[in-house]
Parts: structure tokens; C-alpha cells; sequence
């Protein structure tokens, strides 16, 4: 990053800093003249050239070898204050030096170019490969249910006069479903495309976080599922000023995750408590775990655990992550210590006790 940040300085810039770097140094050795010889100068000002080498176009570097060639020659070679050298020891030592800063200069850029186009590549590199994964994602994740879809209506619309009304509720049903998982990742698809834009900003209203959990393990159960979700909250928690549908999305993606995680009749609580402003739901499970080297990475985008079931575009976790930072809140897992896993989503917001004030 320091390198990158260095090298967006203008041109005139790195001429002005070349030279200053150049002069300050040459001044710092003159004023210790009487402690070092000047051949050791020699080497402080080809390593500052190497430094500025390091950050800088080839132009500027190049100058700062020709301005440190002729001030070692002319301020530190006997006789000083000429541009005279007095014997051929030191006429092929600064020939050299004068090489050496050059080469260096030549060579430090061209290393820097290499570096920069093989970053390039990299980055070409992990793109198509972030492109192929989300491309196999989608076409799994989208071309299923559309095909669920296309089957079942074609059934109802060609046999629907030999169907039994049973058929018939089955392939209904199969419809609603496959066009929840499609709706599913569209929103998601939609989601990260806000998070990507840079520009999302929750529209905070009064919320009742009873109802929009409540409404979220609705949502989640829709699905099927074989876990049994417990929800622990007190029915006196204030309310609190957040964005209703980003934090509605958040739940509905960590219970549909656990959902996903923890085997069949797993028990999966989810709790809110206030704490002093603070939003704090909990969302934990008796399942297995995650993979303790996996931790940190379940969040990113498109990551998907190496053991994970086949589907799914790894956005959920991190459209967690991009809505609760939205609201300048975090969100940690960790795994318990007998068995399964505990997401915590801490969030500051405003709260009223307008209930408890309604009973006094």
C-alpha cells in the first residue's frame, strides 16, 4: 500500500522530493565529513538512491544518481569544492559510482514494472476465478428453481385433468417453494449489489424487535426445516431505531445459515437483549461447529465452507456482515465450547421504553 500511495505522487513531486532527500543527506554527510572518509558517503548516497529508486519513476531516479554523482565529486573528493579529481583511483571510483547509481535506477524500475504486471495478473487471475464460482453458483442456484418452476406449471397446465387434487398441491407446493429459493437469491444478488455500490445507508425507523424476529423464524420455517428454533426474548425490550428490512434480512440469513449447518432436529435459540443502546441478538446452535481455520473467512464474499452442501452463492454471511457494519454494528462467531455455534450482531441505536411507559 505505501508503495502504491508513493507512486501516485506527481512527476514534479518526485523531482522536488528526489532532490530535497538528495540535498539533506549530502548535508548531514558534509557536516560529519571530519568523522567519515568520503568513500563511506559514497555508499550513504548510493543507498538513498536506492531508496528513492524503490518508490519513484525512472526520470527522477535517474536525476537523483546525476545530482549525488556530482555533489560526492564536488563537495567530498579531494580536492573538494572542484569538479577536478586528483588521482585515477578516484576518477574510476566515481566512473563507478556514477555506473552503479545508474544501474541500479534502470534495474529498480524494471523489477518494479515485473511486480506491477504480475499483480496484474494475479488480479485477472482470482477475477475470472471469483467469476467462474459466482457463474457455477448461479446457474445451479437459479437454473433449479426456474426449472421446478417450468416443470411443475407444465404438469398442472398439460395433466391437469388427470391429476388427483393431492398431485396438484404437491406440484403447487413445489412451485411456492422453488420460488422462495429464487426470490432468495435474487434479494441476496440484490442485497451485495447495494453493499457493492458504496453508497447503502439504512433508513432507521422505531422497530419492535419481537415482531421482526417473530416474522423472520416465519420466513425460515417456510423452508421445511427439521430444526427446532426457540426464541427467548422479553416481550418488555424497548424499541429500537434501526432499519427494519436490513436487520430482518440479517436474522432471516443467520437462521436460514444454521438451518443449513446443523443437522436434523438440532435446536437453534435466538435471543435480543438491550444494552445500554446497544442492540444485541444472539443466534446459536447445537450443532456441529464451523472448522476453527474457517472462522474468519465464512464472512467473505462468495466463500463457501469446503464441506459444505451443493448450492449456494456464499452471500448470506456477508450481506450480514455488509448490513450490520452499515449500521456501524459487528458480528463474531464462535464455536462453543461443547457443540455448535454462536453468532453475535451488536448494533448502536436508540431506544425508547415506551412500553414500560405505557404501563406505569
Amino acid at each position: 500500500m505505501k508503495n502504491r500511495f508513493l507512486y501516485k505522487i506527481s512527476k514534479p513531486k518526485q523531482y522536488l522530493i528526489s532532490f530535497s532527500l538528495i540535498i539533506f543527506v549530502s548535508v548531514i554527510c558534509f557536516l560529519l565529513s571530519y568523522l567519515i572518509g568520503y568513500k563511506i558517503v559514497a555508499l550513504i548516497l548510493l543507498l538513498t538512491v536506492s531508496l528513492v529508486a524503490m518508490f519513484f519513476d525512472i526520470m527522477p531516479v535517474l536525476f537523483s544518481a546525476i545530482l549525488s554523482a556530482l555533489i560526492w565529486d564536488y563537495f567530498f573528493i579531494p580536492p573538494r569544492f572542484t569538479f577536478t579529481i586528483g588521482n585515477a583511483e578516484d576518477m574510476l571510483m566515481f566512473s563507478m559510482y556514477f555506473i552503479i547509481a545508474l544501474v541500479n535506477a534502470v534495474l529498480t524500475n524494471k523489477i518494479r514494472q515485473i511486480e506491477k504486471e504480475a499483480n496484474k495478473k494475479e488480479e485477472k487471475e482470482n477475477t475470472l476465478k471469483l467469476y467462474n464460482t459466482l457463474f457455477n453458483s448461479l446457474s445451479h442456484e437459479l437454473r433449479t428453481p426456474i426449472a421446478t418452476i417450468i416443470g411443475a406449471t407444465d404438469n398442472l397446465q398439460i395433466d391437469n385433468s388427470r391429476l388427483s387434487d393431492h398431485q396438484k398441491n404437491e406440484l403447487i407446493n413445489e412451485i411456492s417453494k422453488a420460488s422462495l429459493r429464487l426470490n432468495r437469491q435474487v434479494e441476496n444478488l440484490l442485497n451485495m449489489s447495494r453493499l457493492e455500490s458504496g453508497v447503502i445507508q439504512p433508513k432507521r425507523d422505531w422497530c419492535d424487535i419481537n415482531e421482526l424476529v417473530y416474522s423472520a423464524v416465519k420466513r425460515v420455517m417456510q423452508n421445511n426445516i427439521y430444526q427446532k428454533i426457540i426464541i427467548n426474548i422479553n416481550p418488555d425490550i424497548p424499541l429500537f431505531k434501526i432499519d427494519k428490512g436490513m436487520i430482518d434480512q440479517v436474522v432471516y440469513n443467520l437462521l436460514y445459515n444454521a438451518t443449513l449447518y446443523t443437522p436434523e432436529n438440532s435446536t437453534i435459540n435466538i435471543s435480543a437483549l438491550c444494552h445500554i443502546d446497544v442492540l444485541k441478538i444472539i443466534i446459536e446452535d447445537n450443532g456441529h461447529g464451523f472448522p476453527t481455520d474457517e472462522i474468519k473467512k465464512v464472512f467473505d464474499k462468495f466463500y463457501r465452507l469446503n464441506q459444505s452442501k451443493a448450492g449456494g452463492t456464499g452471500l448470506g454471511l456477508s450481506i450480514v456482515k455488509g448490513f450490520t457494519e452499515a449500521h456501524n454494528g459487528t458480528v463474531r462467531l464462535e464455536n462453543k465450547k461443547d457443540s455448535g455455534a454462536v453468532f453475535t450482531i451488536e448494533i448502536p441505536a436508540e431506544t425508547t421504553y415506551i412500553n414500560n411507559l405505557k404501563n406505569e
